[in-house]
């Protein structure tokens, strides 16, 4: 049998704002309040973006705090928060681990490529993620094409990446002709992976619920939000983030799918399963 279907939510991202979708949620408020209606439609986790007063991607352990509790007043503790580690352009490797160190979140997100860009930045990205799984943190790795999954699966042979609590999120669309994505950008991602590992996919474009049914029936997990998309599969614009997360929800549950709790997800991203 398949594990359930985790549906995380990715609400916001590091770049859109207000003049892209009025909806989108920015500040801690917006967030635990969106938080709270994606947890009701079916989301077991939420990856977490968060802004600096200019409204600028920021990894501030202090703007992630207050975005956390918020998350957590409005939507309980079940939630699993997963952080973003994620660069932008902005912050270096040791900037990363450092905001993760100070933080110590549940779950946080790191791209291989930017966490660990050369072999030089091997050594502390081995030290820190030995940490951080030792810890008990669930790790997502962003992957964005097939050799990105190749050289983390190297990186998990030589141990430079432990295996506990790790998983991939494959990502489609980021680099085609105006971020659209279709199902059929999996099929290079799978044909990599071969680690029995948890894996999900999120998809830049209008077609995110369809990328998203076809990894939930080939055994994987799924990611949407106005991080990625805007809009309904009819290519009207959604009116929040909740109405894409029931969506897929309601898509997979007619295929009989079950959709995961938050304690099950965090059953299947501990391998304890």
């Amino acid at each position: 049998m398949m594990d359930p279907l985790i549906i995380t939510v990715a609400p916001n991202g590091a770049r859109r704002g207000k003049a892209d979708h009025p909806a989108i949620p920015l500040t801690p408020a917006e967030i635990g309040i969106e938080a709270a209606r994606c947890l009701e439609a079916g989301a077991a986790m939420i990856h977490l973006h968060v802004r600096d007063a200019e409204g600028r991607h920021s990894l501030d352990p202090d703007l992630y705090r207050a975005a956390n509790a918020a998350v957590r007043k409005e939507a309980g503790s079940d939630l699993i928060v997963q952080v973003t580690t994620e660069a932008v352009g902005i912050f270096t490797p040791d900037q990363q681990i450092a905001a993760m160190q100070a933080l110590q979140p549940e779950a946080f997100s790191a791209a291989v490529r930017e966490l660990i860009p050369d072999t030089a930045s091997e050594p502390a990205a081995a030290r820190f993620l030995k940490e951080q799984a030792d810890r008990g943190v669930f790790i997502q790795y962003i992957l964005y094409d097939a050799d990105d999954v190749r050289r983390f699966t190297n990186l998990l042979d030589r141990e430079i990446i432990p295996h506990t609590r790790a998983s991939g999120l494959f990502v489609l669309g980021r680099y085609t002709q105006g971020q659209q994505s279709s199902p059929n950008d999996l099929l290079p991602f799978l044909d990599a992976w071969t680690l029995d590992l948890p894996w999900s996919l999120c998809a830049f474009g209008r077609r995110e619920a369809a990328c998203a049914i076809t990894a939930a029936c080939l055994g994987g997990h799924v990611r949407v939000g106005f991080e990625n998309n805007l809009h309904r599969p009819d290519g009207s614009l959604a009116p929040d983030n909740a109405t894409l997360v029931r969506g897929v929800a309601d898509v997979a549950k007619s295929l009989g799918q079950a959709v995961a709790t938050s304690e099950e997800a965090r059953h299947v991203f501990a391998h304890d399963r």
